[in-house]
């Protein structure tokens, strides 16, 4: 089962249940997923959509971060509530540990030797562990290789 399809059985799941939060957060994904594929006319794969996910949960940070320096704790946790349901639909994740040996696997392998390197390097972490890493970890750890 690709992950929209998974994405519209939850949404059915949380229609018969009763679970309007989780009901709503769906709907928001599913929102951006249709934006996505009537704007580009394509047809999203599992791939685009861990993207989308991926965008969301960052505004989701973006949002927590801006609520607890207001001193709004309340909207604050909405805002986690809302990324716990959408981060059931990413693969694992990998850990820094691991995110770093990848970083460090590319870096040797495109003989990468300085900070001049950082766009050529950042492209193909992107795509190697697009939708596995966290990329706030991954950018740190490309900045921490290529800098002695």
């Amino acid at each position: 089962m690709t992950l929209k399809a998974q994405i519209t059985e939850d949404m059915k799941q949380a229609m018969k249940a009763k679970d309007s939060f989780r009901l709503g957060t769906i709907r928001l994904l599913q929102s951006a997923m249709k934006q996505k594929e009537v704007d580009e006319r394509i047809e999203l794969n599992d791939e685009q959509v861990i993207a989308i996910v991926d965008k969301l949960i960052k505004q989701r940070k973006d949002s927590i971060q801006a609520y607890e320096q207001a001193g709004r704790e309340d909207l604050a946790e909405v805002e986690r509530q809302e990324m716990a349901v959408l981060q059931a639909y990413l693969p694992a994740r990998m850990s820094d540990e691991e995110i770093h040996a990848a970083v460090k696997a590319i870096v040797s392998e495109l003989n990468a030797a300085g900070p001049a390197d950082m766009g050529r390097v950042m492209g193909q972490v992107k795509t190697r562990l697009a939708g596995k890493a966290d990329m706030g970890v991954a950018s740190q750890a490309v900045k921490a290789a290529l800098n002695p």
